[in-house]
């Protein structure tokens, strides 16, 4: 029963993730973690508000707006790595390679259009916690929602030379990767690596249709 709860958690409020980490052309900067998650945050919602392509879940403009901004502060291939778990390394490389851009569709399109509901938000950021010479830190804020409890928004990251990249994400108590983890085990179990690619891709087409409809 915990586990059918903490799906409903993240699908409900992981499109956050999406909406609070769109940063609008900000620059990588060697700046501390908690400043960097604080600045994309405020950058995106402030973005949200003035663009009505997103509140309305724009895939396209959604999608290159991930393509040209969140990435350089995301390590995908060790989220998607993570999420597929020990069966990453049986991989081949194109297998991977069709995993992370399939992992990626699906996130986007699942999300996308539940952005509007960031448009009303903004964040709290909680007491920074570790050393300075950290190589992973958690960083942790709060989702302030009108007439609502707070969202917990927790984030992941790595040191990646002078920057900060963010690997995974947990909202409401619930890590991304851990959810999908275990999604994608069942997959390569039933089906192996082709399977669960076969499965990410007929999902993202069954998105695309059910939005032209």
């Amino acid at each position: 029963m915990r586990n059918i709860e903490q799906g409903v958690a993240m699908k409900r409020f992981f499109p956050l993730l999406i909406a609070l980490l769109l940063p609008a052309g900000a620059a990588l900067a060697a700046e501390a973690p908690d400043a960097l998650i604080q600045r994309l945050s405020t950058e995106m919602l402030e973005r949200i508000k003035s663009d009505k392509d997103l509140q309305a879940g724009d895939f396209a403009k959604i999608s290159n707006v991930v393509d040209t901004t969140i990435m350089p502060h995301v390590n995908f291939e060790r989220m998607t790595a993570l999420a597929v778990g020990r069966n990453w390394r049986s991989a081949t490389p194109e297998q991977q390679k069709r995993l992370m851009a399939e992992f990626r569709v699906l996130l986007i399109r699942t999300y996308s259009g539940a952005v509007s509901a960031a448009k009303d938000r903004t964040v709290r950021m909680k007491p920074m916690r570790g050393a300075p010479d950290d190589a992973q830190v958690i960083v942790r804020s709060e989702v302030l929602q009108p007439r609502a409890d707070p969202i917990q928004l927790d984030y992941r990251l790595e040191k990646s030379g002078d920057t900060w990249k963010i690997y995974d994400v947990n909202v409401l108590g619930v890590w991304l990767i851990e959810t999908y983890r275990n999604q994608f085990a069942q997959e390569v179990s039933a089906g192996g690596i082709d399977g669960l690619i076969k499965s990410l891709s007929e999902k993202n087409q069954s998105f695309g249709s059910s939005s032209k409809s």
